[in-house]
């Protein structure tokens, strides 16, 4: 792989996180498919949006939306109602799961579901980073333990893992370095 190869693909997912009134933020993930060597005209194959709102006090999608904008059939877009089906989902315990039974192959689109699947993770770290700002704004904040919403997410969240124990030892996430400096740098002799 040098890179020299002539192009046949790119595929970019995009996703933004916003802060909305009351306890409330919307992530919007977005999905193109391109062929590089293409004519311009048909260079876009995919290009789709699927956006969330979430309630942060208990990570539940309040509403939720799907549009294709560029598609290569015509009868693509009668399946995006069903993206409405995000609506009272949790993004915490059990989201992976309940999208693949509600949207995975012939239930859905492979695409508007690829993007189901990235917007939970992005609503834990917006949620995250709304809490962080909250907090440095001082407003009222959930606890820094708030974080454990990425638990069993990787080998950092374990229950008994690094993560946890950082919390636990005084770490409050937002602060500091990154990388988050090792254990031992948060426990008191």
């Amino acid at each position: 792989m040098t890179g020299a190869e002539p192009l046949l693909h790119r595929r970019t997912i995009t996703l933004t996180a916003r802060q909305e009134d009351g306890d409330e933020i919307s992530v919007e993930a977005e999905l193109s498919d391109e062929r590089p060597w293409a004519a311009p005209a048909a260079a876009t194959v995919h290009r789709m949006v699927l956006a969330v709102r979430v309630r942060v006090t208990d990570m539940v999608v309040v509403a939720a939306e799907a549009d294709m904008l560029t598609f290569p059939h015509a009868e693509c877009p009668l399946i995006a109602p069903a993206f409405d089906g995000l609506v009272g989902l949790s993004v915490a315990a059990g989201y992976n799961r309940a999208i693949q039974e509600r949207f995975r192959g012939v239930l859905g689109c492979s695409h508007l579901y690829e993007l189901a699947r990235v917007l939970g993770p992005a609503v834990v770290q917006a949620a995250m980073s709304a809490n962080v700002r909250r907090r440095d704004a001082g407003e009222p904040a959930n606890g820094p333990r708030a974080t454990a919403g990425v638990l069993n997410s990787c080998h950092i969240w374990a229950p008994d893992g690094v993560g946890l124990r950082k919390l636990d030892a005084g770490w409050n996430p937002g602060t500091g370095p990154r990388p988050v400096p090792e254990l031992h740098t948060f426990e008191r002799p």
